[in-house]
């Protein structure tokens, strides 16, 4: 692809739900095309269809993408599909003049009754029939009879068609709305679309669509039909049985930065075998060429741990910034959040979260009046000389200078005179203090946490253990 401020692109989802991540990763390939070549990318709702469409899944769409990177300054529009109905419905008179469309009567029972064949495409019974326009009766677009439609695509080969196998396809439905088909072909064109990058499923549709182009008088775009994208069973990924919506993602706190690195490797690899990839490096080297055309494994662990390595790589301040939706009081589950004592607790936390989501159990037991205790982890961290450790702790704290160095040498020895390793000797006062067998560092926590705090916890413990 060479560099020309000529090259579109566009975007161009349907609002028929929440933001699939195959959809984010389209609109991401045809982003870097347009930021590469100086061109634009379009950004184009196709609402037509009014019984699915919804204007909270717009919002959402637009939403999305802004949170990706893709504000209203790096695409034009949105356009809305519907608001093209009139050129249209041009498009298909033009065609009818022409005589590359024809009026049709024909049910798919008819046709399966002429043909004997369910999985036959349609006939063209009604070609020369003559037929006017009547209820009942739709618009089809008449393919020709011979030659060859080579699909000028750059992932997936230039692939060819026989345009004898290409049956006439609908362009207008009999209530006189037009399809999908010839509204992309004539919104494409009039916006003046150079290079088409969409989703494998819709390669079947390519040939006939840019059959459309030339009958209207335009010279097809190049294609690129990015992979499809699967999960781990190699099943395309589906709405129904995997989580597919961008906004679920975001909701469990992963970073933007590190959805878009993520997304940008499904089919493409950048240079070095790097998986961690700025954004800068990205755009110096995709090449919608090098997409591979094989399905892209949507693998969550290593999204993960893609967004684990980017939120280690946050100044602590945006850390603790980015976690304070997950830290409200309307969400998490306490009543005496102090921001003084989060933002303590945050460079401990940082190392130790994948996702933003994952705070509010690393930090929880320093909000709540007493410890979220499991019972997992009590048991397991209440075993053996549990009671003798947690009363030498309570004894070896209750005047010791409280700093986390003093705190950790104190029971150090308190764990060293029962035969014990710090390892051994700190599970029971973390369990006692926390709720949990494992979190941030012990003697760090406690030194936050203080001491009043610490020895009643620890207290309370002991008393629970009888």
């Amino acid at each position: 692809m060479s560099a020309t401020s000529s090259i579109r692109v566009r975007f161009a989802p349907s609002p028929t739900g929440m933001f699939h991540v195959g959809g984010a990763r389209s609109a991401l390939f045809n982003w870097v095309m347009a930021r590469q070549s100086g061109g634009a990318l379009v950004l184009r709702i196709e609402d037509t269809d009014t019984s699915r469409n919804r204007p909270e899944w717009t919002e959402g769409i637009i939403r999305a993408l802004a949170w990706l990177g893709m504000d209203g300054d790096e695409y034009e529009g949105p356009y809305f599909q519907s608001a093209g109905a009139a050129q249209h419905a041009e498009a298909l008179r033009t065609l009818m003049d022409q005589g590359r469309a024809y009026y049709c009567d024909c049910t798919r029972d008819d046709v399966i009754a002429r043909t004997g064949d369910q999985h036959k495409g349609y006939d063209g019974f009604c070609r020369d029939r003559g037929l006017g326009p009547g209820p009942g009766r739709a618009v089809r677009f008449r393919t020709p009879d011979e030659g060859q439609t080579t699909v000028v695509d750059l992932i997936r080969g230039n692939p060819v068609f026989e345009n004898a196998v290409l049956e006439d396809f609908v362009v207008a439905r009999a209530d006189g709305s037009v399809t999908f088909l010839l509204a992309n072909a004539v919104d494409d064109i009039q916006q003046r679309i150079t290079h088409v990058v969409r989703g494998e499923e819709h390669l079947s549709n390519a040939p006939k669509q840019q059959l459309l182009w030339t009958a209207l008088g335009a010279e097809p775009p190049v294609w690129a039909h990015v992979p499809v994208i699967v999960n781990e069973k190699r099943q395309k990924l589906s709405k129904r049985r995997d989580k597919v919506a961008l906004e679920d993602y975001r909701a469990e706190g992963y970073l933007p930065e590190a959805m878009r690195n993520y997304l940008m490797l499904l089919g493409w690899a950048p240079s070095g075998d790097r998986e961690i990839v700025p954004w800068k490096d990205i755009e110096a080297e995709f090449r919608i060429e090098d997409v591979n055309s094989s399905p892209a494994f949507f693998d969550v662990k290593k999204l993960r741990a893609i967004n684990g390595e980017y939120v280690r790589a946050l100044p602590v301040e945006r850390f603790a910034a980015e976690c304070r939706p997950w830290l409200d009081p309307a969400r998490a589950p306490w009543d005496s959040y102090d921001p003084a004592v989060f933002e303590r607790l945050a460079s401990l936390a940082q190392t130790r979260v994948a996702v933003l989501a994952e705070i509010v159990e690393m930090v929880d037991f320093a909000f709540l009046p007493e410890p979220p205790f499991d019972e997992a982890a009590w048991n397991k961290g209440m075993k053996g000389p549990a009671a003798e450790l947690l009363a030498g702790a309570e004894d070896a704290y209750r005047d010791a200078p409280w700093t986390a160095e003093e705190l950790k040498t104190r029971l150090e020895a308190v764990g060293t005179a029962h035969g014990l390793k710090l390892g051994k000797a700190q599970a029971p006062v973390r369990v006692a203090v926390t709720g949990r067998t494992v979190g941030l560092p012990l003697f760090e926590s406690l030194e936050i946490l203080g001491r009043e705090t610490t020895l009643a916890r620890i207290a309370a413990a002991r008393t629970r253990l009888g």
